[in-house]
């Protein structure tokens, strides 16, 4: 089933993308806490295709982060299956199939900017030299060359995040997994943050399952948004954004009709979820 809402291109949450191998594959996942006295999940199936853009937005307490949690194996689903690039979650996780942020950076504070973004390659044993080359490549990467001895301490938030997201990029990973990993942000830094992020995802290639509260952001960022239903989270909708963002004009982007209409589809999907569980093919 297919909805057209203001340009953007709607489906319900049974339709399958075609990839080789899907980054995500969730296939009726439910997640049921408290001695089943809380159901956060119900019946979530979705694919994320070999480097997608995915977002996923609804209400507070949707289960968009347990979801995301699911994925990571930092939680195990109730029922439905979750694999990871072919893989069992679990065995992804073994295998460093992907890389994770959150909304605080996480980066310890004793050690350099450079030896944070060297900690996963530290951890798995690579030798100091291939370290050094790779934690270099991302840093400038991310633009952060100039401060590879510097100390979180030294850097604002938005840097801080950069150099997160460096780490989270160390071992190559075909997924990036990030839950509001911009939500602490003024609003300028969270522009250009999503601008570095668009512009290091399609460097590197990597899928992206991102969290966030904000359409705006969601429609800048993502191939296609998730909505998610209040608790019980499922999918009611996913709007086909045509991949609005790029890295170089992102203001020219965010002024644009297409633009404004995607931002438009994913507001009355969320309002449509509310009450209905999937977006109707005869929604203007």
């Amino acid at each position: 089933m297919t909805a057209h809402l203001s340009g953007a291109s709607v489906t319900n949450s049974t339709v399958a993308q075609s990839a080789s191998i899907a980054a995500v594959e969730l296939a009726k996942v439910g997640k049921i806490y408290s001695a089943g006295q809380v159901t956060a999940l119900e019946d979530v199936s979705l694919t994320v295709a070999a480097g997608e853009f995915v977002s996923l937005i609804g209400p507070s307490g949707c289960g968009k982060s347990t979801l995301l949690r699911i994925v990571a194996d930092l939680e195990e689903p109730t029922s439905g299956t979750v694999t990871v690039h072919g893989k069992t979650a679990r065995q992804a996780r073994i295998d460093q199939e992907y890389g994770i942020a959150f909304q605080q950076s996480g980066l310890l504070d004793w050690r350099t900017v450079q030896e944070n973004v060297e900690l996963p390659l530290e951890l798995h044993r690579v030798p100091k030299r291939q370290r050094r080359e790779r934690s270099t490549h991302l840093l400038e990467m991310a633009g952060l060359g100039d401060f590879a001895r510097r100390y979180p301490a030294e850097l604002s938030g938005g840097m801080q995040q950069r150099v997160a997201i460096a780490r989270a990029l160390a071992r190559k990973p075909p997924l990036l997994l990030m839950d509001e990993p911009f939500g602490a942000l003024d609003e300028m830094t969270r522009e250009r943050m999503q601008s570095e992020l668009l512009r290091i995802a399609g460097e590197t290639g990597a899928a992206v399952v991102f969290v966030t509260h904000s359409i705006p952001e969601a429609v800048f960022l993502s191939d296609r948004v998730v909505v998610m239903s209040p608790r019980p989270g499922r999918i009611t909708a996913i709007v086909d954004t045509g991949a609005t963002g790029e890295a170089d004009d992102d203001t020219d982007i965010r002024a644009t009709e297409p633009f404004f209409e995607s931002v438009a589809a994913v507001r009355r999907a969320l309002r449509a979820g509310h009450t209905e569980p999937t977006v109707r093919q005869d929604r203007p």
